[in-house]
């Protein structure tokens, strides 16, 4: 189990298209509720909030980047269906989620991945980004192309 108070991953902020898919390839639905593990600038959150009307929170580590994803939650006037957590991932109750994206490293998921197994309810879609969960299947992967990068989409349904 992952003790560190730490960022796990760096940031890099996943291309406009990429959150699109991810959230389309996880069915996220008007009224479902997305947790974003690491939200950075609040891209994936204020996506699934304005495109796909979820409720959609973000949990983020970085006070510089949460202050630019609440600025532009204030700006959208998307109050009511987002909401900023500064805090650890770790220390966030993730039992409401219908649907978890991450784009994290493998390294990351597999520090994540405990506490998914303890605190996801069953059937919660989780959607990552270019990096796989070891020891989880996956139910479908996404392989695409943007220019000159390629871009892996993992769906994975948790099942106890």
């Amino acid at each position: 189990m992952y003790t560190g108070s730490g960022s796990i991953a760096p940031f890099v902020a996943s291309p406009m298209n990429v959150v699109r898919k991810m959230l389309e390839y996880a069915g996220l639905k008007p009224g479902e509720t997305l947790y974003d593990l690491g939200s950075g600038d609040g891209r994936i959150v204020i996506m699934a909030a304005q495109e796909f009307g979820a409720r959609a929170v973000g949990i983020e580590l970085n006070k510089r980047l949460l202050n630019e994803a609440s600025k532009k939650r204030e700006d959208l006037n998307l109050g009511e269906k987002t909401q900023f957590i500064h805090e650890n991932m770790f220390n966030v109750d993730l039992n409401p989620a219908d649907v978890v994206t991450m784009y994290l490293t493998t390294g990351a998921n597999e520090k994540i991945r405990p506490k998914l197994e303890r605190e996801l309810k069953q059937g919660t879609r989780v959607v990552t980004h270019d990096f796989s969960i070891p020891g989880w299947e996956y139910v479908k992967n996404l392989k695409f192309k943007d220019g000159f990068r390629s871009h892996t989409i993992y769906l994975y349904s948790w099942n106890r």
